[in-house]
């Protein structure tokens, strides 16, 4: 005896492999739901860069690439250098991960972004939010 699929088509019955099935209330009263859509792609893709609406700060690092940079850290729970100053050239930003290289010693640093403070430059910044934009900023009203 076979046994009973009380689901009709929604579990197999019929479906043909690679096709997507939408089931559909019968009757009146109630409502469909349409099929899934996928997200719109980003308008522009950039080398390097994440899409327009993603301002993180290794985008920010990246714009940076080639300048000379203090990068501040704090490593808690450590009693020999809680906190560290690290000066040299940007040559990479991960989304994790900065790399800098000290031109004067030649020691390339590989700095995780969790122990990063924040940064600061002898010079002015590579900087558009959003990218793209033409560097106008959205503004908002006082309170």
């Amino acid at each position: 005896m076979q046994g009973y699929n009380p689901y009709g088509q929604y579990y197999g019955g019929g479906q043909v492999q690679g096709q997507q099935y939408y089931p559909q209330q019968q009757g009146g009263g109630g409502f469909q739901v349409p099929p899934p859509t996928s997200a719109p792609a980003p308008t522009q893709n950039i080398q390097g860069m994440l899409p327009i609406e993603e301002s993180y700060i290794e985008n920010i690092l990246r714009l940076n690439k080639g300048k000379v940079a203090t990068v501040y850290t704090t490593f808690e729970n450590n009693t020999e250098w809680n906190a560290k100053i690290f000066k040299g050239i940007i040559e990479a930003a991960g989304r994790d991960h900065l790399i800098l290289s000290d031109p004067q010693t030649g020691t390339r640093y590989l700095i995780p972004m969790i122990y990063l403070d924040y940064i600061t430059f002898d010079e002015e910044i590579e900087y558009e939010y959003p990218y793209g934009a033409g560097g106008s900023m959205q503004s908002y009203s006082q309170r």
